[in-house]
This record gives C-alpha cells, sequence and structure tokens, in this order.
C-alpha cells in the first residue's frame, strides 16, 4: 500500500516550468509625408520604401490617410454682383510609413534622401 501512495505522488508531483518570454522592445519610425499633388507623393514614398528595404528593413506601408480638402468661396466682382462666385479648393494627400526596428543606417540613409519640393515629411519614433 505504501508502494501505491508513492508511485500517486510521483504523479501528482509535476515541476512546473516558468515560460520565461522574451519581450524585444519594438521600436517604430513613423514617418507621414504630404503633398498637395499625389504623383509627387507617389513617387516620394517610392523612393523612401525602396531606400528602407535596400537596408533590409522591415516596411508597413505606405497607408493612405484621408484626403484633406479645404474649399474657399470668393465673389467674382467686387461690388454689385453678388450671385456671381468662385469656388476653389486645395486638397492635401497624405500617406503613412512605417519603419520596424530601424538601424542607424536606415536613419541616415532617409536623412540624406532627397526629396522633390513640395513634399512634406514629419518623422517620429514610436
Amino acid at each position: 500500500m505504501a508502494e501505491s501512495t508513492l508511485k500517486k505522488e510521483k504523479k501528482t508531483a509535476k515541476p512546473k516550468t516558468s515560460k520565461a518570454k522574451k519581450e524585444e522592445t519594438i521600436s517604430k519610425l513613423r514617418i507621414r509625408v504630404m503633398a498637395y499633388e499625389y504623383k509627387i507623393l507617389d513617387l516620394s514614398v517610392k523612393q523612401i520604401i525602396d531606400t528602407a528595404i535596400r537596408y533590409d528593413a522591415k516596411v508597413v506601408g505606405p497607408m493612405p490617410l484621408p484626403t484633406e480638402i479645404k474649399k474657399y468661396t470668393v465673389n467674382r466682382s467686387p461690388f454689385v454682383y453678388k450671385n456671381a462666385r468662385e469656388q476653389f479648393e486645395m486638397r492635401v494627400h497624405r500617406r503613412v510609413i512605417d519603419i520596424i526596428n530601424p538601424s542607424p543606417k536606415i536613419m541616415d540613409a532617409l536623412t540624406n534622401l532627397s526629396l522633390p519640393s513640395g513634399v512634406n515629411i514629419d518623422v517620429k519614433i514610436i
């Protein structure tokens, strides 16, 4: 009878193994690109992505953000003709690119990148 209780104790007493997960700090480089013309914007985004891929970076995007439309209404004549008006609009196109775990080589390559005029870039490290 004593042998059977020892066998039961061995079966029930399981050593607990702790699973230690290695948590790596994931840093992201978030690049927001803005321009009035979408063709120039797409060319500059392609240039940024090609530069990041050249240095073996993981790239997420480009993700299009909503186009901001600013509309302006102006009188055609300064005095009598109130009903004659013109409407103008400005469209701001935006894209977001995320580069996961960027290396210093990628940062240097992106800062030395020459992009066309009319393209605005905001870079954040998250």
